[in-house]
């Protein structure tokens, strides 16, 4: 460290020669460090003086040269200013006493406020990156003052919309509102509403702070469905269906667990412009909680066509044949079963199906109908033994009670010339002759 020091020394001294030989009365070229010659040279060394000790960490020292170059040349340098909040945080971060540390926090934002006054026409760096970094660190420093922090970053978007800076700002202001009770549902709708249009086509990590900012609004406890409602209304209609306002509907209603009309609607429209397995199968399941089942097997067939996977075609085909037995449609459903048990012989739910398929066909009064109660059981004994759920187990097996006590009695085996335990075809379908008393 010694030696750094030294060297640093060393580079000083000869910017100081150089500084010596320099014709300082060149306004054009350094008329920014001061009004004559002798000022100009006082304040270049001033500069180099200030760097240094920023460079070796000594802020004290530091801060006492800042100030004097703030007061005679502050637009010497854009350096002055991003070197000088360095200074400013360190005295912050060792500042004893509440007092103290409140005094530093309005320097460092007076630092940025002159950066403003001094460098906001540059180019890259001007007053939008500015606002931005002053409304980031009062955050940082002065959390608990809500009113000032949601001003600057107000101020900070105003200057630059900028999509990370906006998902911040949202955050702050929808946990003001539920963690504190400060604003109401009517600011926090009128503000997504206004900021929603920065992520207009976002894609990567400013898609991420999309995401971020639509949660924020998803969980702020403002968005019912009613309020959504509303406000996608007027949206949908002036937006003439465009795709990322559709699909920012219905994220935030199926947050919200919508199911009117206008959610379902829009969903469908959705779906219209932009068909995807998934935004189907949501809507299949909306419309099977709706008792709509036409609709539900429409877009369950639908998702069915698209699906490559054969893991997903068979829980597909399973949904169909339990949409298609609410229906009573029991051919329809036996045949989505077969199709599924081909793709997965392991799957209770396709002999839960079957079997109720079975007992359907069963319901007649001759001999042929009431022998398909023993492959109903049959076909429903299997789901026990496979299903895992509880629920779907109990069912199960209360459904095997039903289908037995159908079974024909002994005198009906009798008439028809079978007896228990003899292997029996019944509609293609073997099975096992068993009676009642």
């Amino acid at each position: 460290m010694k030696s750094v020091k030294i060297l640093l020394s060393v580079a000083l001294a000869v910017v100081g020669v150089v500084a010596m030989a320099q014709d300082f009365s060149d306004d054009a070229k350094y008329g920014k460090y001061g009004a004559t010659p002798e000022e100009r040279k006082d304040n270049i060394y001033l500069l180099n003086f200030f760097n240094e000790a920023v460079g070796n960490q000594d802020f004290q020292t530091a801060s006492g040269y800042l100030k004097q170059l703030l007061d005679k040349c502050p637009k010497a340098s854009e350096n002055i200013y991003a070197k000088g909040a360095t200074v400013m945080k360190n005295k912050i971060a060792r500042a004893k006493s509440v007092a103290e540390k409140k005094t530093y926090i309005d320097s460092l934002m007076l630092l940025y406020d002159l950066r403003i006054e001094n460098f906001g026409d540059h180019a890259t760096r001007g007053k939008a990156y500015i606002l931005d970094r002053k409304a980031r660190d009062f955050l940082i420093y002065n959390p608990l003052d809500h009113e000032r922090v949601l001003e600057l970053f107000r101020e900070a978007i105003a200057a630059q919309p900028d999509p990370e800076l906006v998902a911040i700002y949202f955050k702050q202001l929808t946990d003001y509102y539920k963690d504190d009770g400060e604003g109401s549902p009517e600011e926090i709708i009128a503000e997504y509403d206004r900021l929603s249009p920065v992520f207009d086509g976002a894609t990567g990590q400013a898609a991420e702070y999309k995401d971020q900012f639509d949660k924020c609004f998803g969980l702020s406890g403002v968005a019912s469905c009613e309020n959504l409602e509303a406000m996608f209304k007027e949206k949908i209609a002036a937006s003439n269906n465009d795709p990322d306002v559709l699909a920012q509907a219905v994220d935030l209603m199926t947050r919200a667990k919508c199911d009117s009309e206008f959610y379902l609607t829009t969903a469908e429209k959705y779906y219209e412009v932009k068909p995807s397995a998934e935004t189907a199968l949501f809507l299949a399941q909306a419309f099977q909680n709706k008792q709509e089942y036409d609709k539900a097997i429409k877009y369950l067939t639908e998702a069915l066509a698209v699906e490559t996977d054969n893991v997903e075609k068979e829980k597909l085909l399973v949904r169909i044949g339990v949409v298609q037995l609410a229906t009573k449609n029991y051919a329809e459903a036996r045949k989505a079963a077969l199709e599924a048990q081909a793709l997965n012989p392991e799957d209770g739910m396709t002999y839960f199906v079957l079997a109720q398929c079975y007992g359907a066909q069963a319901s007649g009064a001759n001999f042929t109908s009431q022998a398909m109660y023993w492959v109903a059981y049959d076909t429903m004994e299997k789901a026990a033994q496979l299903l895992e759920e509880a629920d779907l187990k109990e069912t199960a097996t209360k459904m095997m009670a039903a289908f037995r006590s159908a079974w024909p009695s002994k005198e009906e085996c009798f008439f028809n010339e079978v007896q228990a335990g003899q292997r029996y075809v019944v509609n293609g379908i073997a099975t096992t002759v068993r009676c009642i008393r």
